[in-house]
């Protein structure tokens, strides 16, 4: 009797995801983590705002430290199909609960643009969305894109 040696399915399987992830076939989506400032709002933010209205404004902090209540710093970052990472922050800085001056920068996408470069990718969200309701979302999405301007309500 000769004894025949086989290699075992689970090894064949992880050699073969291996050699195709080197290969780069295994896709790499967007990745956006942190605060997602719109340009408009940052632009309306001015010396002499309370805490309150920039909360209003712009949401909740990335980073608030517990020794320093008059510094709040928004931070994000976008890494675009396994690219490069970009990394963007805005630092507010406060004297008695009064924005006093800002510094940074941020992610210039606007939420808008961020959903059209999305687009390519695959279908709108909510995907529970029947396909004549999806259709009806893209074609809103695209007049109020191809008008240029958007009365926003």
């Amino acid at each position: 009797m000769s004894m025949r040696k086989t290699t075992p399915l689970p090894l064949i399987t992880a050699l073969a995801v291996a050699l195709l992830a080197g290969c780069g076939i295994v896709y790499k989506p967007d990745v956006q983590q942190g605060n997602l400032l719109d340009g408009r709002n940052v632009q309306q933010l001015k010396p002499g705002m309370s805490k309150e209205q920039v909360l209003a404004l712009l949401g909740s902090p990335s980073v608030t430290s517990p020794f320093s209540q008059n510094r709040w710093d928004y931070v994000a970052t976008m890494q675009r199909r396994g690219g490069k990472i970009l990394e963007r922050s805005l630092t507010l800085y406060f004297s008695n609960d009064t924005l006093v001056r800002t510094d940074g920068d941020f992610l210039k996408e606007t939420p808008q643009e961020l959903l059209q470069e999305s687009k390519k990718y695959g279908p709108l969200y909510p995907s529970n969305l029947t396909k004549q309701e999806q259709e009806e979302l893209e074609k809103k999405a695209e007049q109020g894109s191809s008008s240029g301007s958007d009365s926003g309500g």
